[in-house]
């Protein structure tokens, strides 16, 4: 699993420095690999979130991810090996997500962060540019990017769509990636890997009131202005000078002259109806 592996799914990649040798791979092992995990990250703006994944804090040094998935639905790799992403979570949840033998959702883990087992040695990790207070909007190609990356990881490794998790499925002390219902994210992630890499999903695009509005206006002007064709020469304001206006009809010289036959007609038949 690599770079070309997320650009044949359609994932825009940035590289970020020496992403591909940063790593906490001194501080413990980093497999056998068994799944990916999905972050919120509480920041705001890409640039500023991309060096707090790679860089870390005092407390966590970085990487804290493999790479940052951006608002705008680019993926900034920001490391590759062990990384401090997952922390402590549930050995029964582990168990079930590498046998890939649960439902919609993972058993709910009971353990967390300073009495679980090591998920940084099993998981890949994927910090996503949001708030994480419920209000901050997931934009379509954010969910996007996050709905192919982790079905690259799956292609990769052969996994099923059940190898991807939210860190809240994993660590009873976590609540990320909150806004994103995972259940449908696998769907999701499961409806692409039925699919080529470079497939993309057809969306419909729903139109207001005002778009439907706006667009039968310009179809009604179309049709009455802007489509012209030779008029009959029995037209009542016919022109053979092929230079005249009215040598020419559009849609709106239609209606006026058949206005003016049916008033035509209409004063003929009552002019017959007084003479009996």
């Amino acid at each position: 699993m690599g770079r070309a592996s997320l650009r044949a799914e359609g994932v825009r990649v940035v590289e970020v420095g020496n992403w591909r040798t940063h790593n906490r791979n001194s501080k413990g092992a980093w497999g056998p690999l068994n799944g990916s995990i999905v972050h919120h990250t509480v920041t705001k703006g890409a640039a500023s979130t991309v060096a707090t994944v790679r860089d870390g804090y005092a407390s966590l040094p970085g990487p804290l991810c493999h790479g940052m998935i951006a608002k705008d639905g680019v993926v900034h790799m920001a490391g590759w090996g062990r990384t401090n992403h997952a922390g402590g979570g549930d050995p029964a949840v582990l168990a079930r997500v590498a046998a890939e033998d649960y439902g919609t959702r993972p058993p709910a883990p009971t353990k967390g962060n300073s009495n679980g087992t090591d998920g940084n040695r099993h998981f890949y990790g994927w910090e996503c540019e949001n708030l994480g207070d419920g209000k901050d909007p997931w934009p379509a190609a954010q969910y996007d990017a996050i709905v192919r990356v982790q079905a690259a990881l799956c292609r990769a490794h052969g996994w099923s769509a059940k190898s991807v998790i939210g860190h809240r499925e994993w660590s009873s002390d976590k609540v990320d990636p909150r806004g994103i219902d995972m259940a449908r994210l696998r769907a999701d992630v499961a409806e692409r890997l039925t699919h080529p890499a470079s497939w993309s999903k057809e969306t419909d695009v729903a139109l207001t009131d005002a778009d439907i509005k706006k667009v039968a206006a310009a179809v009604v002007e179309q049709l009455l202005t802007a489509d012209r064709f030779t008029a009959p020469a029995d037209a009542a304001d016919y022109s053979d000078d092929p230079k005249s206006p009215r040598h020419y009809w559009t849609g709106r010289s239609v209606f006026a002259d058949l206005v003016t036959r049916v008033r035509r007609i209409d004063k003929t038949l009552t002019a017959l109806s007084k003479e009996k």
